[in-house]
């Protein structure tokens, strides 16, 4: 049984990470798919339009957030008869809490083998300084994560897209690639992103990929280097170009001060790419 968790909240990102992963499930069957909506509890006081404080009252707040988690079950109870008698199992839940943390927490008990969650991307300082929940669960999570932006059908997956330096000895990677190539039976491009800060040549490249095929025996591989001015735009470009249909990265989970000075290539992709994008976190 593989166990895909989508974060819900029933904006239109969220209904096409559903679309994507009931497809899946329908495809390839012996799925479940676990849906969790987070009902976030806002801070008691907020800014007036003329910028003075305004106390909710609690009362209020009670009758609100009672209000909103009766409609909320409704809305699931309607979505569990839809999704009942499928070829694959469907569950609902809903809590209070932060978004991040909910689902956090929820991918620590719940154990599942995919996340898939949609996403709007961010852009400018909001992506410096704050960042969305998605990407805080691309960085987070122990298990792969599949970010949609768009309408995707997972079973016409042909081309995967897998970036990286291949500079690092990456056997759990490695398993959950072969893993995911099989499941969709694509084709596996494998691509060095070449950039003028970081320039070699195109044999130096062509034999850590090379190497890394066949350290984990990976078919059905085409060796790529792609020349770009930074290793996130050039990543984007190349599966344009070939027309992908999954881009697929690892990341380091960096947090706090160093990940806000070096960022995060995959975290990038994901807020920039159109397509799809699987990543999964290394140590």
């Amino acid at each position: 049984m593989t166990k895909i968790l989508v974060p819900y909240d029933f904006s239109e990102q969220a209904q096409n990470a559903l679309d994507f992963s009931t497809a899946l499930a329908s495809g390839f069957g012996n799925f479940e798919i676990s849906l969790l909506n987070v009902i976030e509890v806002p801070s008691t006081t907020g800014m007036g339009t003329m910028g003075g404080g305004e106390v909710i009252p609690e009362m209020e707040n009670q009758v609100f957030f009672i209000e909103l988690m009766d409609r909320r079950k409704e809305q699931f109870k309607e979505m569990e008869q839809r999704y009942a008698g499928k070829n694959y199992g469907f569950n609902t839940k809903i809590v209070l809490g932060n978004a991040f943390r909910s689902i956090a927490s929820a991918i620590s008990k719940e154990d599942p083998d995919l996340v898939v969650m949609g996403s709007k991307g961010t852009s400018g300082l909001e992506e410096v300084l704050i960042g969305s929940n998605t990407e805080k669960v691309v960085r987070t999570a122990h298990c792969p994560v599949v970010t949609v932006k768009s309408q995707a059908d997972p079973t016409a997956i042909r081309k995967i897209v897998f970036a990286s330096d291949f500079r690092e000895d990456q056997d759990q990677l490695a398993d959950q690639l072969k893993a995911l190539q099989k499941l969709f039976d694509a084709d596996l491009y494998l691509v060095i992103i070449n950039t003028p800060g970081s320039f070699e040549t195109t044999r130096e490249s062509a034999v850590r990929i090379k190497r890394f095929a066949n350290k984990y025996a990976i078919d059905h591989a085409v060796a790529e280097i792609y020349n770009s001015y930074s290793e996130e735009a050039g990543i984007v470009e190349f599966a344009e170009d070939i027309d992908a249909d999954l881009i697929a990265m690892a990341t380091h989970g960096r947090t706090g001060l160093a990940h806000l000075f070096t960022g995060s290539i995959a975290e990038n992709v994901v807020n920039h790419a159109k397509r799809p994008v699987w990543t999964f976190k290394t140590k």
